[in-house]
């Protein structure tokens, strides 16, 4: 029954599949076609299978496929729907790019996606093609999508390595993980035949390839690597359906070793052995050790980290799990991970109770690995002849073997005492109830020494016949052996629940301080507040100093000093070891054999990427660190290394983005100033030229039609020049107000005025409330941003529209409102109007996309705000609000018209 409840599929992983299939329905699924190189055929191969999902009936489009002139290719992309593709303008070169609104509006069933790797060209919503297929896929669209193992993160260092080849475009492991991969798979003689003929690159491009990054022996490796990848990606989902689904392996599909090591000498043989036998294999290999409430000696702590780091060193991934059954501990991880030998050592101790314990380890491994095939490998004879002790009572302090004696003996001068009242038999209960209580406080050991003293002087001195060595008549020696036999097992019984909890509370701590660690992490906004986090909480939970090296982003080398909030004093020497364990991706210093007379223990910050800096740490008074101590620490290693790799990649794409939003901004402001600048231009070199001709035909009426001309060209270069200006002004901060008391009306009048040619043949209707107080604002800057306002209701409004113009106050504030009748504003950009050089989709040709930059920045500086809606009746409305001040006694109030009418 226990074994069928154990087998049991488990109900939170029965819901985890529930909701990973829900999830997975509403997200598109993803799958690679894979290959070593191009030229393989993977962009003919996913061609060929969307051809399937067209015939089965699929809405199949296509995003983006190359097919680089190659007729057989092109052929089968007949029949399939094509999206076109969005050209972007890049330092005068036309580029095509995928078109990723047009896809999600069309939102077909299934997409075609070719070079997933792809870089987009700067103005794109997404740097990489990849980000654009991850925004699909949300969309719940399927994708297929090519792509060359060189380019996926985890293998482009050992790719640029054997090719000698760079690799600028990388796609994170992730999305491979999350993908169904099709192998496309060629062999590098039939790779280089299609070269040859010309069905990969051009002659002269081919014959270039063949001799860089074709070679025979590149295509060799580059096969091993991606035939290889594919076979973990299979493993790896096999694992995980089988954790999921709680399914007892293994499953015999490839080699996994584990290796069970503990503090013992051999285990060291056993790693090595392991090692070896994997090598051999071309297998994944493990090192497991089971953690129990007993507690380790010192030398023993050591030899256990020390087999760890030996099995780390040797490639096995280590697992540390918790239980008072070795074997049930190993089984377990065998099986959640699919292990198919398992590896130990040869028993070798001599004495009975050491047989006997090995014996019946051995025996219920075998008994309950199933299918699962057991190594026991000997030691090497260095090791054998290591002399060992293993002795009969486990070991305590000499303390609590002293407490003890003396709890027995003031337990023996109380009963001699209570003797005359209580008989034999109610001393033995009182002797009982103290081996109880010695057991809550003492170990193991002491309580063996107490269960078998209170035994021996129960029986000699108050069990008749007294004072008499020996036990005398069965009777009395079925009850001394009873009693015996239930304080051993009561006191042991005991003192194995303190030390468990002893265990628990140390496992409660550590997980606790992970989560405390993980939380502030989370809450840290930048890469100095997650250091001083990071080094709050190892103070808190170590007492310890702190020190932390980050590594240089622009050189990618360790800096030689500390970070500012670091509380180790870190002296040249130190630096230099903290640079060693970087260089090296292993614990160095104190408590370690590299470099171990150090002040301090430093550990890597390693992540799948490498190395982003080391934790340096110093933990006064002690001598050497625990077991628990360096596995609490490396944990805090990993945790903080990829928080810090993460925040570091934040930068990275934040920088990327600033960039391409700059190189985005600068395009469009020299498209838009040239063409602003080259029409007014153009119109006053013509005017002077024409009346710079000695044409005495010229009439007066002709050359005032000129000059109106070079006034009206020149004015508008003025106001271009004037929001530029004004726009630099705003950004470098030097926007410096000069306030003064304003009538309103003299700021509506004067603008009305200098906009009095764009608003012309417009019915134009001005609603200033009476008795408004006068305002204080930097007149010249307020008039530039109203001027920009009515001017944009004239450029973005049919002709012969009417312009409304509102001055009223409202709860201590004015409010300025220009309003039209046209088209309006689509609601999808109402956030973003006010963006630096940023235009609606139907502006007419010209602008430079400023005025309403400059009217937000304009109204900012005088702390107030302008909003803008769409008007019910048609049309737009803008509103500057400008916070009123009390108005000294020395300037009267404006008395004007209630309303002016235009």
């Amino acid at each position: 029954m226990q074994e069928e409840i154990e087998n049991r599929p488990n109900p939170d992983a029965l819901l985890e599949v529930v909701e990973k299939e829900e999830g997975e329905k509403r997200r598109g699924s993803l799958k690679i076609f894979l290959g070593m190189c191009p030229g393989v055929g993977k962009t003919y191969a996913m061609l060929q299978a969307a051809q399937v999902e067209l015939n089965n009936g699929k809405d199949v489009v296509i995003g983006f496929v190359e097919t680089h002139g190659r007729k057989e290719t092109e052929q089968l992309t007949k029949g399939i729907p094509i999206i076109p593709r969005k050209i972007v303008h890049y330092r005068d070169i036309l580029l095509e790019e995928m078109d990723l609104d047009a896809i999600l509006k069309r939102k077909p069933q299934l997409v075609i996606v070719d070079e997933l790797a792809h870089t987009n060209a700067p103005g794109m919503r997404h740097l990489k093609r990849y980000q654009d297929v991850l925004e699909i896929l949300d969309a719940g669209i399927d994708v297929f999508t090519t792509l060359n193992v060189q380019h996926i993160e985890s293998r482009t260092d050992m790719i640029s390595q054997i090719t000698g080849a760079p690799i600028y475009e990388k796609v994170p492991d992730s999305i491979v993980d999350m993908a169904e991969i099709e192998l496309v798979d060629l062999s590098p003689e039939d790779l280089l035949k299609r070269l040859a003929e010309g069905k990969v690159y051009i002659p002269e491009q081919a014959r270039a390839a063949a001799l860089n990054f074709f070679k025979e022996g590149n295509l060799r490796a580059l096969r091993e690597i991606v035939l290889r990848l594919a076979a973990e990606k299979a493993g790896k989902d096999v694992q995980e359906y089988m954790q999921i689904m709680h399914i007892l392996g293994p499953w015999k599909i490839s080699h996994r070793l584990l290796v069970a090591i503990s503090a013992s000498p051999s285990s060291e043989t056993l790693i090595r052995w392991t090692r070896r036998h994997a090598e051999s294999l071309k297998c994944p290999w493990y090192a497991v050790y089971v953690e129990t409430s007993k507690v380790l000696s010192e030398e023993d702590q050591q030899r256990l980290s020390k087999n760890l780091e030996l099995a780390k060193e040797l490639g096995a991934e280590i697992i540390t799990t918790t239980d008072e059954d070795i074997v049930r501990g190993i089984i377990r991880i065998a099986k959640q991970r699919n292990i198919t030998q398992i590896v130990l050592g040869k028993p070798r101790g001599k004495g009975l109770i050491e047989w006997f314990k090995s014996r019946s380890l051995l025996h219920k491994l075998v008994r309950e690995s199933g299918q699962i095939d057991i190594h026991i490998v000997g030691e090497e004879e260095s090791v054998a002849k290591t002399p060992k002790t293993f002795p009969i009572i486990p070991q305590s302090g000499f303390s609590q073997y002293g407490i003890t004696c003396l709890v027995i003996l003031a337990i023996t001068l109380l009963c001699l005492w209570l003797n005359q009242w209580i008989g034999s038999r109610s001393i033995g209960m009182i002797y009982l109830l103290g081996i109880v209580i010695v057991a809550l406080f003492v170990g193991r050991g002491p309580v063996i020494v107490a269960a078998l003293l209170s035994a021996i002087i129960w029986d000699y001195v108050f069990l008749s016949p007294r004072f008499v060595t020996g036990i005398q008549g069965i009777e009395n020696g079925f009850v001394v052996f009873t009693y015996f036999v239930v304080a051993l097992v009561l006191g042991q019984f005991i003192a194995r629940l303190r030390a468990q909890e002893k265990a628990e509370r140390r496992r409660e701590a550590r997980i606790s301080a992970l989560y405390m660690l993980s939380q502030e992490l989370s809450q840290a906004a930048g890469l100095d507040e997650i250091v001083i986090k990071v080094i709050e909480q190892l103070i808190h939970v170590f007492q310890a100093e702190v020190a932390v090296f980050l590594v240089n982003p622009y050189n990618n080398k360790l800096s030689g000093l500390p970070h500012w909030a670091s509380t180790l004093k870190v002296t040249e020497k130190e630096a230099g070891v903290a640079t060693w364990a970087f260089e090296h991706g292993k614990a160095a210093g104190r408590f370690t054999e590299n470099l171990p007379l150090s002040k301090a223990y430093y550990v890597p910050l390693t992540t799948h990427k490498g190395c982003v800096g080391v934790l340096g740490i110093n933990i006064p008074g002690i001598q050497s660190l625990s077991f628990d101590q360096k596995s609490l620490i490396q944990a805090f290693a990993n945790q903080i290394a990829l928080v810090i790799d993460r925040q570091r990649l934040a930068e990275l794409a934040e920088h990327a983005r600033v960039v391409a939003e700059s190189e985005r901004l600068s395009r469009t402001l020299l498209n838009s100033i040239s063409h602003e600048m080259r029409t007014p231009l153009a119109v006053i070199t013509a005017a002077v030229e024409s009346l710079s001709k000695e044409d005495r035909l010229m009439s007066r009426t002709d050359q005032r039609v000129l000059l109106e001309e070079i006034k009206s060209a020149t004015f508008r270069l003025n106001r271009l020049v004037r929001n530029l200006l004004d726009m630099a002004r705003i950004e470098s901060g030097r926007f410096k107000l000069k306030r003064e008391w304003t009538d309103i009306h003299d700021l509506i009048n004067l603008a009305l005025k200098e906009t009095e040619k764009e608003l012309a043949g417009r019915p134009l209707t001005v609603n200033i409330q009476q008795g408004i107080p006068l305002v204080r604002i930097d007149f010249s800057l307020m008039l530039e941003a109203l001027n920009n306002l009515l001017l944009n209701a004239a450029i973005h409004t049919p002709a012969g529209s009417p312009v409304e113009l509102n001055v009223s106050v409202k709860k201590n504030a004015l409010v300025i409102q220009v309003a039209d009748r046209g088209p309006g504003i689509d609601p999808e950009i109402l956030t973003r109007i006010f963006e630096k050089f940023y235009r609606g989709t139907g502006a007419p040709p010209g602008g430079t996309g400023l005025g309403l930059s400059i009217v937000k920045g304009v109204v900012d500086a005088h702390g107030g705000k302008v909003q803008v809606q769409n008007r019910p009746e048609g049309g737009a409305v803008f509103s500057i609000i400008l916070p009123l001040e009390n108005v000294p006694e020395t300037f009267p109030m404006p008395q004007k018209d209630e309303t002016s009418k235009v």
